[in-house]
């Protein structure tokens, strides 16, 4: 704001707060037959007891033929959060890349539709990352019970019970104990005895003799 301008809002007669239908088309009329120009220089010009400022505010967000005002369309959004994005706060700069719309309808349209959208969004990405983020520590904690309880299991010893051997189901070897009795030597001829008595029968081995003999050896 230069110096005229303050020196003008600092005048008693400029007038402030809204505007009426009669300085609308007094300000539409001097622009159509004299164009924008000096907005300083245009309000005395005009007759209007404004400031250079308002009256170029005026204009420009309300009162130019090809202003846009409301139903900002679902383009128009994307290509405000995508020139936001590029730009920040500079809201002349993207105004310029939407036609008919103004700089102050975008700041106001971001700061409560999309602003509040985006928060939102972020809160609700915080949330579901608090979440996940619990999920898997609880997975992490019942891994780690599930491993401790197999460590813990392995770590028993496997020791093999003793067989039960008076179970019917086992058998025991035949015990031939008292059944089979050595053969004492008084049994078996000699060959002194054998060369002594050879009439006598009882003396000489039989083929028998030897069967039985091989039998009770195993042979």
């Amino acid at each position: 704001m230069d110096k005229k301008e303050c020196s003008s809002s600092q005048d008693p007669d400029v007038r402030k707060g809204p505007w009426t239908m009669e300085e609308d088309l007094i300000l539409i009329n001097y622009i159509a037959n004299h164009g924008e120009g000096v907005w300083n220089s245009l309000a005395k010009s005009a007759g209007l007891k404004r400031t250079g400022k308002s009256c170029r505010l005026r204009w420009l967000n309300y009162l130019r033929p090809d202003v846009r005002r409301g139903n900002i369309t679902p383009e128009e959004q994307l290509l405000i959060i995508e020139l936001h994005a590029k730009w920040g706060n500079r809201w002349s700069k993207i105004a310029k890349h939407l036609p008919g719309r103004t700089d102050n309808e975008i700041k106001n349209y971001w700061r409560t539709r999309i602003q509040k959208h985006i928060k939102q969004a972020d809160q609700q990405n915080s949330q579901q990352q608090q979440q996940q983020s619990s999920s898997d520590i609880q997975i992490n904690d019942n891994n780690e019970n599930n491993n401790n309880q197999v460590a813990s299991s392995s770590q028993i010893p496997n020791t093999a019970e003793p067989m039960d051997t008076s179970s019917n189901n086992i058998m025991s070897p035949p015990s031939y104990q008292g059944i089979l009795e050595p053969f004492s030597s008084h049994q078996f001829p000699t060959i002194s005895d054998q060369s002594s008595s050879c009439t006598n029968d009882n003396n000489y081995w039989s083929m028998e003799d030897l069967l039985s003999l091989q039998l009770l050896n195993g042979d």
